[in-house]
Parts: structure tokens; C-alpha cells; sequence
């Protein structure tokens, strides 16, 4: 049984930067792709950034890619993301998400993946 398990988030100022992590777990996810969204009260599901287990390939937000960036450490089992100059709006909901599909042009669709951790909260303060 596939489980991810999101960590790192928490309260930062504006203009700080925070690193989440997610530890994956119960599969073989050479071949998945792996996500993180956001999502704040009364939204959709946003996508931020994306990743290749096997190549490494990324693909991010275009409103994101300047700020927050993906990476992964195979030997781990872990996909982090780090988030610099962190805004107020930023605050919310994160998640970690696995694609059993693998990587391809819809990645960046939440609908694209089986599986979700339990998110972490990220607030920033003015």
C-alpha cells in the first residue's frame, strides 16, 4: 500500500523559505512521477511542480518555477521541494501526490495521480 508523508511545513515571514519533504513508501516508484500541490480553503487543487523518479526531468508551475523548485533523492524514497521568498499568499495546504502512470505531458493535472499524502500546512506572515 502506497503511503506519502509529507513534513516540513510550518510558519515562516515573508521572504523566507521553507523545505518539504515527502517520504514515499509501500511501492516501487521507479517509473512513478511525483507532484506537489497546494490547495487553500474554497480553491482547486493547484499544481506547483513535478518530477521524473527515474530521469529526474521537471516540470513546474510557470508561476512558480522561480521561487519553488523540486528535487528528489532516490536512495531516500524522498521528493522535497523548496520554497524561497515565500509570499503571504503562499499560505496554505501543500501535498505530495504519486503518479503510477509515469511521467508525461499530464503531469501537472491532479487527476493524473493514484496517490496523496495528508498534506502540510504552510503559513506566512506579513
Amino acid at each position: 500500500q502506497v503511503q506519502l508523508v509529507e513534513s516540513g511545513g510550518g510558519l515562516v515571514q515573508a521572504g523566507g523559505s521553507l523545505r518539504l519533504s515527502c517520504k514515499a513508501s509501500g511501492g516501487t516508484f521507479s517509473n512513478y512521477a511525483m507532484g506537489w500541490f497546494r490547495q487553500a480553503p474554497g480553491k482547486e487543487r493547484e499544481f506547483v511542480s513535478a518530477i521524473s523518479w527515474s530521469s529526474g526531468n521537471r516540470y513546474p508551475a510557470d508561476s512558480m518555477k522561480a521561487r519553488f523548485t523540486i528535487s528528489r533523492d532516490n536512495a531516500k524514497n524522498t521528493v522535497c521541494v523548496q520554497l524561497n521568498s515565500l509570499k503571504p499568499a503562499d499560505t496554505t495546504v501543500y501535498y505530495c501526490a504519486a503518479a503510477a502512470g509515469g511521467w508525461g505531458p499530464g503531469v501537472g493535472n491532479r487527476h493524473e495521480y493514484d496517490y496523496w499524502g495528508q498534506g502540510t500546512q504552510v503559513t506566512v506572515s506579513s
